[in-house]
């Protein structure tokens, strides 16, 4: 057990100038606090917060990021305020710990969207103050050294977080060391036994040949002492999820990979770094296009390096980072070197650099409200990539991730820039925009009056900037008719449950889902980024919606006794989703009306014939037929467009004839099989929108039933 004292032994030994009073105080309060409260290992609760203190003690950071740790859970998970933190302590670590503190009352429709909204909030409080981050992270790596105490759900559900989120921030970070341990917790819940095979591997792999990490550090060792260079030699084989990620995207197995050492090189000044690298060099065969300066071109989070892999002892390919003693620090540390005190007073690092830059880019592209989605997207995508750098035709340079295209580049100047692109070219060459840029090249963007971006591009587009803008264009040009076929959307899906999709109803499924009105809501509806089903369940959870599972067509139709048939009503056709009737017929099964089909009047003395019959929920199969009728344009290729569109949405033509042959028009019916009605809106939508369509209905002919009292015939006299 941790003491307010072994605590502070902790601080002292860099920071004799601490505040003992404070951190006493703060530690007295957290145990106050959390006392009664228990952690699912059985220890007591505030053992978590002191944990977490230690870790920023480890990394030497001032007092008020320690008393953020012990508190940080206070506000959260106890009785104490915002206030009560801000009297006792001061604004500052108020502040501090109201950013690390999760929106636990927050009400909405997913785990994602909640996990989004979570970490917006981080990163606005990080754009103010970094070490709402350090404290996060330091949180998120104790509980993963904690994690078997959790349910297995529990812990795949915390591990990918980690993976996803936590890990690559710390990258980004430039807090490598963290970044490492995160990753290979969360792997050893995710692939507990990929990880132990990568492990035996090793072990058989030094069985075989020695220690290779020490006689690789001899070498080097021998190496630098025969040209008079001072330097701290460290070595150690790679992590065993690095090296499941490399067999992953190389597609090797474990014999065949080479790289799976890496050394560090340490010197005293910069211009040792590049002696380093001659002897080096001069000594091993280096391998092609595996050599990278981050000293002359430093990383956005202030990382300097030299790495270059050679061929070792017994042509085993090693890694080997060059790098002074301060940039060793920014290395280990990254952005916690900003913030480490020694002798009371912060440490200064001339290659230490807080990502403020990049924390105010996202901070400013969405603002403190927006789309939570597209904000967790930009936020992922920002942190996985590796960098590439190229120029402006003015020599500017410009850092984008690896797989970044024109498109990534043009966005990066300005989205009017990127919008209004129409073609690039790389070193003077004109190029296709889905070309993939390298570093070191000068690009230069051509643009044009009215442009606007098409949807392709989102595809071809790899940074979160270039796609958060690209699909703000669409909606601002398409948002009127995504509107629309939103509406129609949200009116089927409501009345599957006998709801109405009222407006009322619309801004508050709006606001749950952290949009802020019911157009966009809609919007988004109709560009198919929120299923309608989603909607309906947010606002009536414990009404049943329809699964995603695909219905048997024997089970299309509930309402019929066991082993009764039905048929499609050919007047009327009814889908999925419309309400619907049934007309018995003895002996020969049911005939299925839509409840607002003409020929039911034929049977309104008939009251016995009359089923009340639903559509089973749940995903239809594509054979319920369905007819409409088109008037369009006579041209060459309409025909031809048309099929197209129609087969866009997934539907089938089975049918069509001519109506009436015009010089000018056509009007044609169109046979078609459909899910349901949602897929026929859909259709009908589509061919609206196009101008070679002059108009488009469903087509219903009430002389394909007849009104029969008592049926002897065939099925086709009652239009099925």
């Amino acid at each position: 057990m941790i003491t307010a004292d072994d605590l502070i032994g902790l601080i002292r030994a860099y920071n004799p100038s601490t505040n003992v009073a404070l951190i006493t105080k703060a530690y007295n309060f957290c145990c106050e606090m959390h006392e009664g409260q228990m952690r699912r290992s059985g220890e007591p609760y505030y053992t978590h917060p002191v944990a977490v203190a230690c870790l920023l003690a480890d990394q030497q950071l001032d007092d008020a990021s320690i008393i953020t740790a012990l508190l940080h859970d206070t506000i959260e998970d106890t009785k104490a305020k915002y206030t009560d933190v801000e009297e006792l302590f001061s604004h500052e670590i108020a502040d501090l710990v109201d950013g690390v503190t999760k929106l636990t009352n927050l009400q909405l429709s997913s785990t994602v969207n909640k996990q989004a909204e979570n970490f917006r909030k981080l990163i606005m409080a990080t754009s103010k103050d970094i070490r709402v981050t350090l404290v996060k992270l330091a949180d998120r790596l104790h509980n993963m050294r904690t994690i078997r105490s959790m349910s297995p759900a529990k812990q795949q559900q915390k591990a990918r977080e980690t993976m996803d989120i936590y890990a690559p921030l710390a990258g980004r970070m430039g807090m490598h060391w963290l970044r490492e341990e995160l990753e290979d917790l969360a792997f050893q819940v995710l692939n507990p036994e990929g990880r132990q095979s990568i492990i035996r591997r090793f072990i058989k792999l030094q069985n075989e040949t020695g220690d290779v990490v020490e006689q690789i550090k001899c070498d080097l060792l021998a190496e630098m002492e025969s040209e008079r260079i001072l330097a701290e030699i460290q070595g150690r084989a790679k992590k065993p999820y690095s090296i499941w990620r490399k067999m992953q995207t190389k597609e090797l197995s474990f014999s065949r990979l080479s790289d799976i050492y890496g050394f560090r090189v340490i010197v005293d000044g910069e211009a040792d770094c590049y002696r380093v690298l001659g002897v080096i060099h001069q000594r091993w065969r280096s391998v092609p296009g595996r050599f990278k300066d981050y000293i002359s071109q430093p990383k956005t989070n202030g990382y300097r390096s030299i790495h270059t892999t050679v061929s070792g002892r017994n042509a085993r390919r090693v890694e080997v980072q060059i790098r002074t003693k301060a940039m060793h620090q920014v290395a280990e540390k990254g952005a916690a070197a900003t913030w480490s005190y020694r002798d009371g007073a912060r440490v200064e690092n001339p290659f230490a650099r807080e990502p403020s830059a990049w924390i105010a880019s996202l901070t400013e592209r969405f603002g403190p409200e927006g789309d939570d989605g597209e904000f967790f997207e930009a936020f992922k995508l920002e942190m996985y990539t590796d960098q590439v750098f190229c120029f402006t035709p003015k020599g500017e340079v410009i850092k984008l991730p690896r797989g970044a295209t024109p498109i990534d580049f043009a966005y990066s100047i300005h989205t009017r820039i990127g919008s209004a692109c129409v073609s690039a070219k790389v070193d003077g060459i004109r190029v296709p925009l889905w070309t993939r840029l390298r570093n070191g090249q000068s690009v230069e963007i051509i643009t044009a009056e009215g442009q606007t971006p098409p949807a392709s591009w989102i595809d071809i587009a790899a940074t979160g900037r270039a796609k958060t803008a690209i699909r703000r264009s669409l909606r601002e040009v398409d948002r009127e008719k995504f509107i629309n076929l939103g509406r129609e959307f949200a009116r089927v899906a409501f009345e599957n449950v006998n709801k109405k999709s009222t407006d009322r109803a619309l801004s508050t499924a709006a606001k749950h889902f952290g949009l802020p009105n019911a157009d966009e809501l809609l919007a988004r509806l109709g560009s198919a980024e929120i299923a309608a089903r989603e909607v309906v369940a947010e606002l009536y959870p414990n009404l049943k919606v329809r699964s995603t599972d695909e219905v048997e067509a024997a089970l299309a139709v509930i309402g019929l006794e066991p082993g009764q048939n039905f048929a499609h009503a050919a007047c009327c056709n009814p889908l999925p989703g419309e309400r619907i009737v049934g007309i018995t017929f003895r002996g020969q099964g049911v005939v299925v009306h839509t409840i607002d089909c003409t020929n039911l009047l034929h049977y309104e003395k008939q009251m016995d014939r009359w089923l009340d019959l639903a559509w089973h929920d749940g995903l239809h199969a594509a054979t319920h037929p369905v007819r409409i009728e088109v008037t369009i344009r006579n041209g060459a290729g309409v025909m031809g467009h048309i099929c197209t569109l129609i087969g866009d949405q997934k539907a089938n033509i089975s049918d069509m004839y001519f109506v009436d042959r015009k010089p000018d028009y056509f009007k044609l019916i169109i046979d078609l099989e459909l899910r349901d009605v949602s897929q026929l809106h859909m259709v009908l939508t589509a061919l609206e929108a196009e101008n070679d369509v002059a108009e488009i209905n469903r087509h219903r002919d009430p002389t394909l039933a007849q009104d029969i009292t008592s049926f002897e015939g065939e099925w086709d006299k009652v239009g099925v």
